[in-house]
């Protein structure tokens, strides 16, 4: 008899810590991630629209999409279509400074305020494209 409060207590508590950590698990599969993933794939100066993985990327308005290379080439994230009127108006990681995408794991990142759809391009291999889609 002295052992069933012992043994209740024992239920007791783990049954609140299952339910503790179900809402922990819960909250995190729901939260929206400030930022969405993209890669600049190994051998992406030969491809066309699979240089960049996703295509297209998804995201929502505000979140922050962050472009790595992963190839050994220098590449550009560059708005717009190679050659057009709006080329890097959008955005541009440029050749240089700290955004340029210069070396493999250089990362490149740009926060998206409004819908729509946004293409762009590698300006040193414009036969590279992807496209943003931001709802």
């Amino acid at each position: 008899m002295v052992n069933k409060p012992i043994y209740l207590a024992a239920s007791l508590l783990a049954i609140l810590s299952v339910i503790a950590i179900g809402a922990s698990a819960n909250n995190n599969v729901f939260a929206q991630s400030d930022e969405v993933q993209a890669t600049i794939v190994p051998g992406a100066s030969t491809l066309t629209d699979t240089a960049y993985s996703p295509n297209p990327i998804q995201a929502k308005v505000g979140q922050e999409v962050k472009w790595t290379n992963e190839d050994s080439a220098f590449h550009t994230v560059t708005s717009g279509t190679a050659g057009g009127a709006d080329v890097g108006k959008a955005f541009d990681s440029g050749l240089q400074g700290p955004s340029a995408l210069t070396a493999k794991g250089k990362t490149f990142e740009h926060k998206f305020d409004t819908a729509g759809e946004f293409p762009y391009h590698c300006t040193l291999h414009p036969a590279m494209v992807g496209k943003v889609v931001v709802s």
